[in-house]
């Protein structure tokens, strides 16, 4: 019988969808990322860890916490007007291909995907991120999905292996 402690705390989880995340950035063509997956798979913490390590700053917002975002990214403003406004909610300068912007919970607004089609067109120099949690469901509702002006990421929970290596236990994976 195999018996599994799980420590108080475990340090940098190595995910997966971290090299897909890599990849997507080194790539020439990069759209905006759509980052689907269900609650609580670790998606922020992903985002965020890929942000610290693979950018000089990031810019990190949440719908479902931010309503000045919100109210921007729906409305019809410019990439340049959307990039001065999260600067200013984040005090944070946004600075072409330096600074990741991450939007979180865009399923609560599903009109603000629309801005993705936007930064592919107009501001390509600027990375940017949106995840969300049941997008299909959304994207269908009220917004037409952006055909060839988005890359999408669909992470999964974690697999056994992902847990056996936060846990620092990586030849317990051999045994299996």
């Amino acid at each position: 019988m195999l018996v599994i402690f799980v420590p108080k705390s475990v340090n940098q989880m190595k995910r997966s969808v971290y090299n897909s995340l890599i990849e997507w950035k080194l790539n020439k063509g990069r759209k905006p990322l759509i980052l689907n997956g269900a609650r609580q798979v670790g998606k922020t913490y992903v985002l965020q860890e890929f942000a610290k390590q693979e950018f000089s700053k990031y810019v990190y917002v949440s719908l479902d916490r931010n309503e000045k975002a919100k109210k921007i990214l729906e409305s019809e403003a410019s990439v340049q007007s959307i990039i001065l406004t999260l600067s200013a909610l984040t005090g944070i300068d946004i600075t072409p291909n330096k600074t990741l912007i991450i939007i979180d919970e865009i399923q609560e607004s599903p009109k603000a995907l629309n801005v993705l089609k936007f930064f592919c067109e107009d501001a390509p120099e600027y990375p940017i991120v949106v995840a969300g949690s049941l997008l299909g469901i959304s994207l269908h509702e009220q917004v037409s999905f952006l055909v060839g002006k988005v890359d999408m990421i669909k992470m999964y929970p974690m697999s056994f292996n992902e847990f056996i290596e936060a846990l620092g236990k990586q030849k317990i994976i051999t045994c299996f």
